[in-house]
């Protein structure tokens, strides 16, 4: 039941285009509880009441689309290097289990198992994604689609190629792609780029670009996906800090 909740609350995200077609059968299997939802929200109940229903179901919502979002991505990501790796599905496990529950699990895997065996045409799903969830959340699900790439304790250079491709299709900056690889995918001047500034950039404009990334990476931007994607953004927050304390102590500001 876990898996028609969530096509369930993607219908409200989205019905149609590259994603649909992946969920294929399934995604027709959800419509009446979708429709049976709309009916208790429009009828027979108080404005205040159907108010704080439709609030309390649109935060759903947004994790729902978020969920099948990150697994539909995610088979992308653990496909890139040839192989799928159990440390790879055992972060994406956890991260249904603390999001949804134990009995959510086996339904989510199915899917991403499903979702490996098929093709996924980043180029189309991406867009899809960056029209219909806002820059924040789009910006934590990379996060989460980095951390899948480095689940096995390393960070192959096909998956770097496609999360950048992913990061682009998706809508988000260049700088921020690399910020978010530059965490994990350790060079020289790794720290620069985690705050998406040149290393001869001036110590203001460092100061302004910490700022810059501390503001957009703020945990509260993704209250709405639930404590457990604050607390992923949250890590990102700290991951910032951390670049810029390393910067100012190299500087000797």
């Amino acid at each position: 039941m876990a898996f028609v909740k969530w096509i369930a609350g993607y219908l409200g995200w989205v019905v149609l285009g590259p994603i649909g077609g992946l969920l294929g059968y399934a995604l027709g299997a959800a419509v009446d509880g979708y429709l049976d939802r709309s009916r208790q929200i429009s009828g027979g109940s108080t404005s205040g009441t159907a108010n704080a229903y439709q609030r309390k179901y649109n935060a759903e919502e947004q994790r729902n689309s978020f969920m099948v979002s990150l697994l539909v991505l995610a088979a992308a990501v653990i496909k890139a290097d040839g192989k799928t790796l159990q440390q790879e599905l055992d972060y994406v496990k956890e991260f249904v289990r603390r999001n949804f529950g134990d009995a959510a699990v086996p339904e989510a895997i199915r899917m991403l198992e499903r979702f490996t065996h098929q093709d996924v045409n980043i180029y189309s799903v991406g867009p899809q994604i960056a029209q219909y969830m806002n820059y924040s959340q789009r910006l934590q699900l990379f996060n989460f689609l980095v951390q899948i790439a480095m689940a096995d304790g390393s960070f192959d250079k096909r998956e770097k190629s496609v999360l950048e491709a992913v990061g682009s299709t998706i809508g988000l900056s260049s700088a921020d792609v690399n910020s978010a690889i530059a965490m994990y995918y350790k060079e020289t001047n790794s720290a620069y780029t985690v705050l998406g500034v040149r290393p001869d950039a001036s110590d203001d404009e460092v100061r302004t670009a910490y700022r810059r990334m501390a503001m957009k990476h703020h945990p509260d931007k993704v209250s709405t996906l639930g404590p457990d994607v604050q607390k992923a953004a949250a890590e990102k927050f700290r991951q910032v800090q951390e670049a810029y304390e390393a910067i100012k102590r190299e500087r000797g500001l």
